[in-house]
């Protein structure tokens, strides 16, 4: 099989983004990129995909869709979202964490995440650092981020960081960010950075899409 029939079988079956998956309608405005950096932040944790993904729709049908409303809400009010999703064992850490987080953008950055890529002044190093500065926000959690956002933001394209690289690998794919983004429109670089997590984290993905492909 050709890598062009794998990564077909693979978007199939697995492309859809984390963003997608927690209802997130990405774009480059203010809400829905400090959603994906809420996101980002939950599923960087040791805790199943899913339930991170159910917990960052628990906080926005909450109302915590912004730095601001997010800042506003109790601290219980964000355990008890926290624990809707699913996201218990974390949940009175990351309650604090999303709060702290939440002020350090208001104050540093008016609130709006792409002040942040401003920061950065087009370097993805020094993006993936300025990520870091939430609390919560690893380098884990500035992948994931990354991952996804490679979509709207041309400068952070081709981002396929080392776990993607695994499920490269685990497929019989290329493990070069060039080579793989070869293989795919553009657009579809954080659906194949999606669905090459998967297949990272499962090796049952990666024996299906082959299986398919």
């Amino acid at each position: 099989m050709s890598d062009q029939e794998t990564v077909r079988a693979l978007l199939r079956a697995h492309g859809k983004t984390f963003a997608e998956e927690a209802g997130i309608q990405l774009k480059d405005t203010p809400q829905p990129l400090y959603r994906l950096l809420v996101l980002a932040m939950l599923l960087s944790a040791r805790i199943r995909a899913s339930v991170a993904v159910e917990t960052a729709r628990a906080l926005a049908d909450a109302g915590m869709k912004d730095p601001r409303r997010m800042t506003s809400a109790t601290w219980q009010q964000r355990v008890d979202a926290l624990g809707e999703g699913g996201y218990r064992r974390y949940d009175e850490r990351t309650a604090t964490q999303l709060g702290k987080g939440a002020d350090l953008l208001l104050e540093r950055y008016g609130g709006d995440v792409r002040r942040m890529r401003e920061a950065a002044d087009g370097d993805v190093g020094r993006l993936k650092d300025v990520l870091q500065e939430v609390p919560g926000v690893g380098p884990t959690g500035a992948d994931i981020f990354l991952r996804e956002v490679q979509g709207i933001w041309p400068e952070v394209h081709p981002y396929f960081d080392a776990k993607t690289l695994q499920g490269a690998e685990r497929l019989g794919l290329p493990a070069d960010p060039g080579a793989l983004a070869r293989l795919v429109d553009r657009a579809e670089t954080p659906a194949l950075a999606a669905g090459l997590i998967r297949a990272a984290l499962d090796k049952e993905v990666a024996d299906e899409v082959r299986a398919a492909a």
